[in-house]
C-alpha cells in the first residue's frame, strides 16, 4: 500500500513538473493591416510634399530656389520626357528665372485641382499621375 502511495506521488509529481515545463506559445503579434494603395487617396498637402523634396533636389546651389539651369540639368540626370525649358517656364510666374517654395506650391496647387476630377479633395488612384487611367499630364 505504501508502494502504491509512493508510486501515485511520484507520478503526480512528474505530471506536476512536465506540465510546469510545457509553455503555451506566445500569440503572434499583431500587425497592422497593409495599406491598400488601391483605396488609398492622396491629400493636397502630401502631393506637395512629395513633389517639394523631388523638386528641391534640383537645388544644387542651396539657395533655396531653382534656375532654369539647375532644372535643365536635373531634369537631363533624370531622363525626363519634355523640354525642361517649357516646364520651367509654366512654374515660375513672376518670370524671375528662378523658382521658389511659393511658386512650386502654387503650380502644384493648380495641377493637384486639374488631376482632381471627382472634386473630394483628394487624389484616388485613379487620378494620380503615372496611373494607367490617369490623365496623361506632363509631370
Amino acid at each position: 500500500m505504501i508502494r502504491l502511495s509512493i508510486l501515485v506521488v511520484a507520478l503526480g509529481l512528474q505530471a506536476a513538473t512536465a506540465a510546469a515545463q510545457t509553455t503555451t506559445p506566445a500569440p503572434a503579434p499583431t500587425q497592422p493591416a497593409p495599406s491598400t494603395p488601391a483605396t488609398a487617396k492622396t491629400t493636397l498637402e502630401k502631393f506637395e510634399a512629395r513633389r517639394e523634396k523631388a523638386f528641391m533636389r534640383a537645388d544644387t546651389d542651396g539657395d533655396g530656389k531653382v534656375s532654369l539651369a539647375e532644372w535643365t540639368a536635373f531634369q537631363t540626370e533624370r531622363k525626363a520626357k519634355g523640354d525642361p525649358a517649357k516646364s520651367f517656364a509654366r512654374m515660375d510666374a513672376n518670370k524671375d528665372g528662378f523658382v521658389d517654395k511659393s511658386e512650386l506650391d502654387a503650380f502644384l496647387a493648380k495641377r493637384f485641382a486639374r488631376l482632381d476630377k471627382n472634386g473630394d479633395g483628394a487624389l484616388g488612384v485613379d487620378e494620380r499621375p503615372g496611373h494607367k487611367t490617369a490623365p496623361n499630364q506632363e509631370q
